[in-house]
């Protein structure tokens, strides 16, 4: 009887734990169902690996000709600490070159860039799409072209265009990363004298820019023909003297797709 006792007592003990967690709606294999998505409370849901927000909340990157995938909306810091920074992305254009017919798709940047003359060589589309990279990733503004930017010594040397991110004044100078033919291998080496000299070029262009058009930072962005030549850079990167990066941000991007029109 005793022990017959037991058992009615343990059953009506387990019927009442489970109503109550009947009442609760849930059971024991399930609690804690009914609570909001992580990645919904932050406020990232929806946004690939690669998407960012600014510092305004805006996601980035903003659309426009050519998906951007990789670090976007990566600057803050890095616009005003006295550190040199690596930044790496891609844009892929798909099957569709760009031509003229697209021009509407540009940033009013890219558009400016596109129509105006820089100071020779045909190098103008990777200037333009280096503006769209950073006005679509970072929010920046073109304020002056190549051949608006003011200098000391209109015959030294000179940086591709000034804009201004965070509300700060940048210089931003443009190289592309490749092979002749395109082809051909494309060494550390080969990645290193590139570097070398675009950076020895952004300081001195650091040096000569007018007051009135002085920046604080200056960025380069090597648009890079594959992931071999990014590769490249990025060892190179490395072997080349904490002088010579200072604190210039290298922004590597490998164009993919239909990207002749770029080199």
């Amino acid at each position: 009887m005793r022990h017959a006792s037991r058992l009615s007592l343990a059953a009506l003990c387990l019927a009442a734990v489970l109503a109550a967690l009947a009442a609760c709606g849930g059971t024991a294999g399930n609690t804690g169902t009914d609570l909001p998505d992580a990645s919904v409370a932050d406020g990232d849901a929806g946004q690939s690996p690669d998407s960012g927000a600014s510092d305004s909340g805006v996601a980035v990157p903003l659309p426009g000709f050519g998906a951007i995938t990789g670090e976007c909306g990566v600057l803050d810091t890095e616009l005003t600490d006295t550190a040199s920074h690596l930044v790496l992305n891609q844009i892929d254009f798909g099957t569709n070159p760009y031509d003229a017919s697209d021009f509407s798709l540009l940033t009013p940047g890219g558009q400016k860039v596109m129509s105006d003359t820089n100071a020779g060589g045909s190098s103008i589309p990777s200037e333009a799409f280096a503006v769209e990279l950073l006005a679509r990733c970072e929010l920046a503004t073109l304020l002056k072209s190549e051949m608006e930017i003011g200098y000391a010594n209109p015959a030294g040397k000179r940086t591709d265009e000034l804009m201004e991110i965070d509300g700060l004044k940048i210089g931003v100078s443009v190289t592309r990363a490749m092979s002749f033919p395109r082809t051909s291998p494309y060494t550390v080496a080969q990645a290193q004298t590139l570097l070398e000299k675009k950076l020895q070029g952004v300081l001195d262009s650091t040096t000569n820019v007018a007051a009135a058009d002085k920046w604080r930072k200056q960025i380069l962005v090597v648009i890079a023909d594959e992931q071999r030549h990014s590769d490249a850079i990025q060892s190179a990167y490395q072997a080349v003297s904490a002088t010579l990066r200072a604190d210039t941000v290298v922004l590597v991007t490998v164009s993919q797709g239909a990207d002749d029109f770029l080199y």
